[in-house]
């Protein structure tokens, strides 16, 4: 176990749809009160997940819209708890799942550097001296002074990425975040990823784009409707899931 970075045993994420649209919480309640019924169905996002990632490895997560990808990094970041199974992490995370996420957009980018990094576990001694650098690699600096609701996504993409890889993780989650700014940026992005890779941390990637997983990964994992289809070498893997008979 001391070589291995990320465990699943089991992992079955289910949730409960209503089969009928409820607008507010307030129709909810009343509905509850008055003892009225609401049928539900039971969704599983993910099936019986199992597999390991070694230290140092690279793995991209490939499949469909609504195949479970998203889900999959939400369970291994903690951000859910899975309805069954374990998950076991070693190190320090740094997830990287939705833009914006742990920003408030009323807060300029300078103040959400602070407040990202507290989230992150960094101390404000620790950013206020790293800032600087951090500003300068996403290359907002112009901005950096200015409310997070007047910023593009791909500028609040670039600030969230500077934050939390200003600092090398154990273990680094992205989910499709390098899809978004500029030419630059993506291969900015992709050399900064490549050079953790190199000193020796676990990357998971989710990316609708075959040629960031070959250049990024080693091994891909391919779900389908929240099971594991198959994994293995990237080459291999990427080959079978853009064949049009896959």
């Amino acid at each position: 176990m001391n070589d291995i970075a990320i465990k699943l045993e089991n992992i079955t994420v289910r949730f409960r749809i209503p089969h009928e649209k409820i607008p507010t919480f307030q129709e909810y309640a009343i509905r509850w009160l008055k003892r009225h019924s609401v049928n539900y169905s039971d969704f599983n996002a993910l099936n019986n997940i199992s597999f390991s990632i070694k230290k140092g490895q690279t793995f991209g997560i490939i499949g469909s819209n609504g195949a479970g990808k998203s889900t999959l990094l939400k369970v291994i970041s903690r951000v859910i708890r899975p309805t069954q199974g374990r998950v076991f992490l070693r190190g320090r995370i740094a997830p990287l799942l939705e833009l914006g996420a742990g920003f408030d957009y009323e807060m300029t980018g300078r103040e959400n550097i602070f407040l990202n990094g507290a989230v992150l576990g960094f101390s404000r001694k620790h950013i206020a001296s790293r800032i600087e650098k951090i500003v300068e690699f996403s290359g907002i600096e112009e901005f950096i002074d200015a409310p997070v609701r007047t910023y593009s996504s791909g500028m609040v993409a670039r600030l969230g990425f500077a934050v939390a890889t200003d600092v090398q993780p154990e273990v680094l989650v992205i989910d499709e975040i390098l899809s978004v700014g500029d030419i630059d940026f993506q291969k900015k992005s992709a050399e900064r990823i490549l050079e953790y890779y190199n000193n020796g941390s676990t990357i998971l990637v989710v990316s609708h784009n075959p040629a960031s997983i070959r250049q990024l990964c080693t091994h891909v994992i391919w779900l389908e409707h929240g099971c594991i289809k198959t994994m293995g070498p990237v080459d291999d893997i990427i080959n079978d899931y853009s064949s049009p008979l896959s």
